[in-house]
């Protein structure tokens, strides 16, 4: 029996990890071997809580798939790969401490069950392992890229502690802060898939732009979902946005259509963090009222629409095909 309809009934990220599957087990050997610690026997402990929580590895797989589909042959992607998911497991760490969560991926976070300092030393150490990674490639232009991404995401965060319970925060740096925080990385995991493979400029900058949108739609998506998705879809408690006082598009969207009492209800409740029995509901009718969901929808339709653009220009391929569909899967949890 043709088990074709099975396969094409999996989730891309699904068929893409089944497609890279040999080099996906490469990446974990290594990921497993440079967790190790002879000395802070907690460094494994912590990373592998997360490491081996069930996360889709996505950005690592980005990598392995921009490298793959423009032809490359060598173990530098695998390496590459690895840095990857090293720099994305490290930034959890710290904004589980930022954030002051309880959950991550379904399970208690790494700073419930050890400590806060635990967290942040151990995403140090994450960090460091993952320059000696892109280090190992002897390619510079690599290494300028993650380095980069590394920067961009900090600043992200840090734009994101000082601009989240301040109503006058605007879509666009709402917009900068989620391409630092969240689509830096995903924009770098593509590029320097390309850039091992020595792609061309032009192919390069595909990369990137697909990258760069595909973690724009993908943190919008994350946005809205707190608003109305299911605990066990997301990996958190719907509403921690809305109890972390964090400004995301829809109530960005909702703050900038507010009549008075509407704005007098988020300044108490973002800015003040003057927070109720009943007023997350109160929240959600708000944003019905609007139509601040629906608008972050299309926006983030848009932005996959823009990654699926950005991929005509390399080369055609089945993991070309692939990542098209990713972009439409991003999106489909909140159509």
């Amino acid at each position: 029996m043709d088990g074709s309809g099975d396969e094409k009934a999996k989730p891309p990220q699904d068929r893409l990890a089944d497609l890279l599957a040999d080099d996906m087990a490469a990446v974990n050997v290594l990921i497993r071997e440079r967790m190790a610690s002879r000395h802070a026997p907690r460094i494994p402990e912590v990373t592998a809580h997360l490491v081996e929580a069930g996360g889709k590895r996505l950005r690592p797989m980005l990598t392995l798939a921009a490298a793959r589909m423009l032809g490359y042959a060598g173990v530098d992607h695998v390496r590459l790969a690895a840095t990857v998911e090293f720099i994305h497991t490290a930034t959890l760490l710290h904004d589980d401490v930022v954030d002051e969560s309880h959950r991550r991926r379904g399970r208690p976070t790494a700073n419930l069950l050890w400590d806060n300092k635990s967290s942040v030393l151990v995403g140090d150490y994450l960090f460091s392992r993952s320059f000696q990674l892109m280090v190992e490639t002897g390619n510079l232009r690599v290494l300028d890229i993650l380095a980069n991404a590394s920067a961009t995401i900090a600043e992200g965060e840090v734009l994101q502690l000082t601009a989240a319970q301040d109503l006058a925060t605007d879509e666009a740096v709402y917009l900068q802060i989620i391409r630092g925080k969240t689509a830096a990385l995903f924009s770098a995991a593509t590029e320097v898939g390309g850039v091992i493979a020595g792609a061309s400029e032009a192919q390069v900058r595909a990369l990137w732009d697909y990258g760069d949108a595909l973690g724009v739609a993908f943190q919008i998506v994350d946005d809205i979902l707190d608003y109305g998705g299911q605990d066990a879809v997301i990996g958190k408690n719907t509403g921690d946005d809305f109890r972390e006082r964090k400004l995301t598009l829809p109530v960005i969207k909702a703050v900038a259509l507010a009549d008075a009492e509407e704005r007098a209800f988020w300044t108490r409740v973002i800015e003040r963090g003057d927070q109720r029995e009943g007023d997350l509901d109160a929240a959600l009718a708000i944003l019905r009222r609007h139509g601040s969901i629906d608008a972050a929808r299309r926006e983030s339709l848009d932005w996959a629409a823009r990654a699926k653009d950005a991929l005509h220009n390399l080369p055609v391929h089945p993991l070309r095909n692939l990542l098209s569909e990713l972009a439409d899967y991003v999106i489909e949890r909140v159509l």
